[in-house]
């Protein structure tokens, strides 16, 4: 039977020519997840569609297959959550103070750019800058959650198409799971859970969004229903009101961090909104206005005895 998925063979073929090495056949089935026999297929695919493919004898007599370099230069082109992808990164190195190599990302990107026809480009710029509008990335290194890279790709077409899903839901606080049905608007990636922004679609919390914890998600559906946005929602602005990703209703915070950490706690960025001032006595106060308590003690421990809550007055750890 011929080998249908065209997508992986696309990928294959990309595979083949980005390495000087070659693919083995069992590259090929453990990548694509296939028996050897279908791997020997997707082989022959290619070398029929593309006769340039050389083959390399190595050790142990393992045969491995490669493409030269710009066989496939009028079939790769770029998707528009793969455009998004790269821009989320270079926001993320900006973030992390890492500008140098930010702008060594740019240059990358431009050059991707560049080498995408201009019809294509038309057409894809405007969704790659609505999933990158929808990623509203706030990142810290540690142990995060598995979260079904399936449910990730269901919920980004959804955004990207303004249509409603149908969601499962698990809630931890009741042991029990729900079927929503949501406006989808964007992700939130904080330090131990990531969530999805949304808002029922049914009206019932008005025009409340609401975040869902993205390794709850059991299921999604979409829906072939368009929805639009709540006027005037901005999901960095909604951002903002948060400490990491966990929303609640903001407040004012102030922290004094003693003259030992003082230097160190000036390196960083602990709210887009913040201030900072460098005290006489060599102290460092930083204020800013979020919600996110339970974040914000996260954080805070790991500074220990070096950090003092200004504000809010009666904050207990």
């Amino acid at each position: 039977m011929a080998y249908e998925k065209t997508y992986d063979l696309l990928d294959l073929a990309v595979w083949m020519q980005s390495t000087r090495e070659g693919v083995s056949l069992n590259e090929i089935a453990n990548k694509f997840n296939v028996s050897r026999r279908t791997a020997e297929r997707m082989r022959d695919m290619i070398i029929t569609r593309f006769p340039q493919t050389e083959e390399i004898l190595c050790e142990n007599n393992i045969k491995r297959w490669f493409i030269p370099q710009g066989t496939l230069k009028d079939f790769i082109q770029f998707s528009a959550e793969e455009l998004s992808v790269l821009e989320t990164a270079s926001t993320l190195l900006e973030n992390k103070q890492l500008q140098s190599k930010k702008e060594i990302f740019e240059n990358i990107i431009n050059k991707i750019k560049a080498s995408i026809k201009s019809d294509v480009y038309r057409k894809i710029e405007p969704d790659a800058e609505a999933l990158l509008e929808a990623e509203g990335f706030i990142c810290r290194p540690g142990p995060k959650l598995r979260i079904d890279n399936q449910i990730i790709s269901f919920i980004r077409q959804a955004i990207l198409e303004c249509h409603q899903i149908k969601i499962t839901y698990f809630n931890k606080k009741t042991s029990k799971t729900s079927t929503n049905i949501l406006d989808p608007y964007g992700f939130l990636y904080g330090e131990r859970n990531h969530y999805l922004v949304a808002h029922h679609s049914d009206g019932y919390f008005g025009d409340d969004v609401h975040n869902f914890i993205l390794s709850n998600i059991k299921t999604v559906e979409i829906l072939d229903i368009p929805f639009v946005p709540v006027k005037g929602f901005d999901l960095k602005k909604y951002a903002e009101l948060s400490f990491g990703a966990y929303h609640e209703e903001p407040f004012d915070v102030e922290w004094l961090f003693d003259k030992e950490v003082a230097e160190e706690a000036a390196k960083y960025i602990f709210h887009p909104t913040q201030t900072m001032t460098n005290n006489s006595d060599g102290t460092l106060t930083v204020k800013f206005r979020a919600g996110g308590k339970r974040e914000m003690d996260w954080h805070l421990y790991t500074w220990g005895e070096h950090v003092k809550v200004i504000k809010p007055t009666d904050w207990v750890k």
